[in-house]
């Protein structure tokens, strides 16, 4: 069942949302060669704790993951494209760094996730970061009123296309509120004028992610961490966006 949220409720999650934008732009900016994603996740868990947050993440045990998940957040480099379970590694001259941050407030949740490069960037690195971005802002601007599921699918896959990066259907963004996943599952690519009609209150995590040169992701030794099956490097943008009367309402920009 889908939940609509009445705009009260929105005003709620946006809250929570602003908060998640702040947290990963103070992560974003002690993101440097020799920091340790560990440090990084300290950092989190110390925000998240001063607010009154709960994360969505810690205790986390969903049937795909080795769980419970114990951190608050998810860090992923290189070729870890999703679900990346905090480690004692250091950053890395040109290291790709992904930071995926969900908590709720007073009982409503957001969700939003940013790739970085870390010192000297490769110009390849910094494409594949854009093509994201691009096909998120694209995703973004689908969420009004009459439009379908299926056209926001289908602009993130368009972005990836012309990009050339292939897109993986497994995993994409979702709907969320009180909960971090709701339904509907919103694949990264699809056919536009297909499946559910948008409506005011409709809230919608939106996380297109895409590795270089495959679709295809395996499970890393902790049992969380997804990486890409041939290694490529991958960037993953993501925002909770609300569909309302005046057009789409993104919740968790930063600054």
């Amino acid at each position: 069942m889908i939940e609509m949220k009445k705009p009260e409720e929105i005003d709620r999650m946006d809250v929570t949302g602003t908060f998640v934008g702040e947290v990963l732009t103070d992560l974003g900016e002690l993101a440097d060669v020799g920091v340790n994603l560990l440090d990084l996740e300290h950092r989190a868990r110390e925000l998240v704790r001063e607010r009154g947050a709960q994360s969505c993440y810690w205790d986390y045990a969903p049937s795909f993951g080795e769980g419970p998940f114990r951190n608050v957040i998810c860090l992923s480099v290189n070729d870890a494209v999703l679900h990346g379970k905090p480690r004692d590694q250091a950053l890395q001259d040109g290291d790709v760094l992904t930071m995926d941050l969900a908590v709720g407030i007073d009982g409503w949740v957001a969700d939003s996730a940013r790739t970085v490069v870390v010192g000297t960037p490769a110009e390849e690195d910094l494409r594949l970061v854009r093509a994201t971005q691009e096909a998120l802002e694209a995703a973004i601007d689908v969420m009004r009123p009459g439009k379908r599921l299926g056209d926001v699918s289908a602009v993130i896959g368009a972005v990836a296309a012309e990009h050339g990066y292939p897109v993986n259907l497994e995993y994409g963004g979702h709907g969320l509120g009180r909960t971090m996943h709701e339904q509907p599952h919103v694949p990264n690519d699809g056919r536009a004028g297909r499946g559910l009609v948008l409506r005011p209150g409709l809230t919608l995590a939106l996380e297109p992610w895409f590795a270089r040169t495959t679709d295809r992701v395996v499970h890393d030794a902790d049992g969380w961490t997804l990486r890409s099956a041939d290694g490529s490097r991958a960037a993953h943008s993501e925002h909770t966006v609300a569909v309302t009367e005046d057009g789409p309402r993104v919740l968790t920009r930063r600054a």
